[in-house]
């Protein structure tokens, strides 16, 4: 549930006239969004449209051209590498197909970020890996497994392990469904909405999936014409924008729909 209020503290990611480009090619122009605390957002688009790269330009992997982006508070820009990784702490980020090192078991991958931002015994790593396989439904012999051993629905359960590691207050999903069969991405939609009702977690979602977005989404922010359109799926229903309209009116989008 989004947080009431409309004053400054309720903004947990504050995008202002961002613009990205690459090899001359505009992908945002002036864009603006507003995250609010303790909402999940989903981010979609069509192909080139840049959801991943807002997703990077948001939390410093991609540099813009110009506009600001500001983070629980913060504004990144020029921001120097102490403070950002005093930012750092605070996000977790599961990237797209888990992104785990293949040479680490999935207990060394839940403790990669714990190891770069603290000064923890390995005792208690261990103890936190344990934690967090539990909070996502992982099976503690999972610990001592690697990636390769491990099936797809797994593995994105691993690398959001690993992404909540320090206890962060906001969570970024590229693509979590990407590649789940329908039952196990049922399953992780149902999971990232209860982990973020109970650690009161702001979600910033990167999606093409509209059973995702109907399912755990407080609103949607939608790129198009290089800018976003805001709103909940019922409001973005009546947008006159064709995508918009074909995306959230075609026979996928009334078919995921009709079960809400």
């Amino acid at each position: 549930m989004t947080s009431g209020g409309n004053g400054k503290d309720d903004v947990a990611i504050r995008v202002r006239g961002l613009v990205n480009a690459f090899n001359g090619k505009v992908i945002h122009d002036h864009l603006d969004l507003d995250v609010m605390r303790g909402e999940v957002l989903g981010v979609v688009g069509g192909s080139g449209t840049g959801k991943s790269v807002l997703l990077r330009s948001i939390i410093g992997l991609n540099r813009p051209v110009s506009g600001s982006v500001e983070v629980l508070g913060v504004e990144t820009a020029g921001i120097d590498a102490e403070d950002l990784k005093g930012l750092q702490v605070r996000w977790g980020v599961l990237f797209q197909g888990g992104a785990l090192f293949s040479s680490q078991t999935v207990a060394e991958n839940i403790q990669v970020p714990l190891r770069r931002y603290t000064h923890m015994s390995q005792e208690l790593m261990d103890e936190i890996a344990a934690m967090k396989l539990s909070l996502v439904g992982l099976p503690q012999d999972a610990a001592q497994k690697y990636p390769s051993e491990l099936s797809g629905g797994m593995v994105k359960r691993a690398g959001l392990a690993r992404a909540l590691a320090l206890d962060p207050e906001l969570l970024f999903l590229d693509e979590p469904t990407s590649g789940l069969d329908p039952i196990s991405a049922n399953q992780f939609d149902e999971l990232v909405r209860s982990l973020q009702e109970s650690l009161g977690l702001t979600v910033f979602m990167v999606t093409h999936d509209i059973d995702s977005l109907r399912a755990i989404t407080d609103r949607i922010a939608v790129l198009v014409n290089k800018k976003t359109k805001v709103g909940t799926i019922p409001t973005l229903l009546h947008d006159p924008d064709p995508w918009i309209h074909e995306y959230f009116s075609g026979a996928r989008g009334r078919a995921a729909l009709a079960v809400a």
